[in-house]
């Protein structure tokens, strides 16, 4: 029992965003009657399991220092491949496609910052805005929608009772932090993001590395888009727009830091679960949707100004 309380304690000291979910959970439980139905905690997993796939391949992207803006257009092609291409192809074959245009995708972005330099920032800004484009040239501004039921079936089914959406999204992640924890590229990750430098001096490839990463980003965001369309039915050129903002939110809430070298995926799990929350407490109380944009910024300054903070004075400590 005191191992048990021992590793609690060391939770919400190592990931604070825990602490903010179960205060949350506490306030909204109070605030109305189903929000603990076992139905609605559910539904905010499934709700939260787009976000959370994009968050879970940019975790690895942000903790090397790097940024993926692309990734909402790349949720966007991914499920207009698979929803166009599966009457032609069939099922597999169109998500196959679907989740390999989101690798190319992520590796372009990869060489392009591995080799020319330029700030990865400035890259997928640039592939988000032409990627996008390519969505509404390739779908020609119009919606796709599923021609086999069983499809669309799948977003809505369930295993045992459990959503397999959420299924899916919790074993991803728990698959994830063994990666980003246990294993030699979770640490080279760590390294690269830290200090570049002497990930180098180290031996590490850096620039194979973050592609590496950025595939792994571009994986992630194809197969929440593929998801998102089996829930829908349809795939939109529209789909996805502003996703990656809320996954940056979620992965900085839970404790990753913009400049790299820390993160993990347990915070990012955090974070996903925190805004998913947040949504669906305020959606229950009838609060307009656009409140919980104006929280959730200030909550992501005051988190950003904390962490500033606290960055600050550790360098002063070492100065001294």
């Amino acid at each position: 029992m005191t191992t048990l309380a021992h590793k609690a304690k060391s939770l919400v000291i190592e990931q604070p965003i825990w602490l903010f979910v179960a205060a949350c959970i506490v306030v909204f439980s109070l605030s109305t009657e189903h929000f603990l139905d076992i139905g609605n905690f559910k539904n905010i997993l499934v709700q939260t399991s787009t976000i959370g796939l994009i968050a879970l391949g940019l975790t690895f992207i942000m903790i090397n220092g790097n940024i993926d803006l692309s990734v909402g257009a790349v949720l966007a092609l991914a499920a207009c491949l698979a929803v166009d291409l599966q009457s032609s192809l069939g099922i597999p074959l169109a998500v196959a496609v679907g989740l390999l245009s989101g690798v190319v995708l992520g590796a372009l972005n990869g060489m392009i910052v591995w080799k020319t330099g330029v700030d990865a920032f400035i890259v997928t800004l640039g592939a988000m805005i032409g990627v996008r484009g390519l969505v509404f040239v390739y779908t020609e501004e119009q919606s796709f929608y599923a021609s086999d039921f069983a499809y669309s079936d799948f977003g809505v089914s369930s295993i045992a009772g459990i959503p397999t959406l959420a299924i899916m999204f919790v074993v991803l992640a728990a698959i994830m932090h063994w990666v980003l924890s246990r294993s030699v590229h979770g640490r080279n990750t760590y390294a690269v993001g830290g200090n570049r430098q002497a990930a180098i001096d180290a031996g590490i490839r850096v620039g194979p590395h973050m592609v590496i990463n950025f595939m792994l980003g571009g994986f992630f965001a194809a197969l929440a888009g593929i998801t998102l369309s089996t829930q829908m039915g349809a795939a939109t050129p529209n789909l996805g727009r502003d996703f990656e903002l809320w996954a940056i939110t979620a992965i900085v809430l839970g404790g990753t830091k913009l400049t790299g070298g820390a993160g993990s995926i347990v915070g990012t799990f955090g974070g996903v679960i925190a805004i998913g929350i947040l949504r669906n407490g305020m959606n229950l109380l009838q609060v307009p949707s656009f409140y919980v944009l104006v929280i959730m910024g200030t909550i992501l300054i005051a988190v950003l100004f904390i962490d500033r903070q606290v960055n600050r004075n550790a360098e002063q400590e070492l100065n001294v």
